[in-house]
């Protein structure tokens, strides 16, 4: 069926597949958590995204670029996988073990705007006042969302998740933005920044004592995480980036992911989508949107 298909209309089916499974993950963290605690579902589930990262790079005969990775290189994927999914996931599942995850997934989905403040200082870039406000858009509507839409009076519900889920994006762009100078091929990178990663994880799962064999719905859970959150819909998003014709119109079909999560949510889990976290998530995704079209503009 692909090969009938033109390089961008693979693009959108790709990308459509990537977001179809990133809309379920936050379904599929809570049921997961569930019975695993955070640092065993980043253990299992890392295990198994290896393990799909690795099939497919053996499938596209890429194996072999390992040997073009200098020791320089080794050193920062080595540092990379400590941010993700060492560091990132295990605050991330935190933050959904604290969360209803509608609250959990609407804040994380704040990161683009988290990328764009921190490369200011990383990446030497300014913005303007347009931009600016559209930051200030959308982390209003974060707060909408971690007040239960009780603004003015600033009553937090359960202000440490919400913290661990802002931290979450800053470890996520600061991922991002290290990684925008790697010039290897990013499918072998992904795959050396989570073998990395594994070791770090070992060692958090080691001081925490956390070590468990997992029951059969938390072995299940991490098989669905690990491939369809951390490895194929990766692979499938880059594809999708690089096949299509401009980025903008890839990148544009994110918005579409925390709606469908809401329904998801909704009628998976039984969760009551609270007003505010529809404020919330409209008022993020303009942000989002305004911070996008000013940048396109300049």
């Amino acid at each position: 069926m692909l090969s009938n298909l033109n390089n961008q209309n693979k693009a959108y089916f790709f990308a459509g597949i990537a977001i179809f499974f990133w809309s379920t993950v936050a379904t599929a963290f809570k049921l997961s958590l569930e019975h695993l605690e955070p640092i065993q579902l980043v253990l299992y589930s890392t295990l198994f995204s290896i393990c799909v990262l690795f099939i497919i790079v053996i499938y596209q005969g890429k194996f072999h670029l390992i040997r073009d990775f200098s020791r320089n290189d080794l050193t920062k994927c080595a540092l990379l996988g400590f941010l993700n999914p060492c560091l990132y996931y295990i605050i991330l599942f935190k933050g959904y073990d604290a969360l209803p995850a509608q609250e959990a997934m609407v804040i994380n989905f704040s990161w683009p705007i988290m990328l764009v403040i921190l490369s200011i200082p990383i990446l030497k870039q300014t913005i303007d006042i347009k931009s600016f406000l559209s930051i200030i858009v959308c982390y209003f509507g974060v707060v909408v969302i971690a007040t239960n839409g009780d603004v003015f009076s600033m009553h937090f519900e359960n202000p440490f998740g919400v913290l661990l889920m802002l931290i979450s994006t800053v470890i996520w762009s600061l991922f991002w933005l290290f990684n925008t100078k790697n010039s290897n091929d990013s499918l072998v990178s992904l795959f050396l920044i989570f073998m990395f990663s594994f070791p770090f994880i070992l060692i958090f799962v080691f001081l925490s004592n956390s070590f468990v064999i997992p029951s059969f719905k938390g072995l299940i859970g991490s098989i669905y995480v690990g491939c369809f959150e951390m490895g194929v819909s990766l692979v499938l998003w880059q594809s999708a980036l690089k096949i299509s014709t401009t980025v903008s119109r890839i990148a544009s079909l994110v918005f579409i992911t925390p709606f469908l999560s809401l329904v998801i949510l909704h009628f998976v889990l039984g969760e009551t989508i609270l007003f505010s976290t529809i404020v919330g998530i409209l008022l993020i995704s303009i942000g989002l949107f305004l911070q996008k079209y000013f940048t396109s503009k300049t």
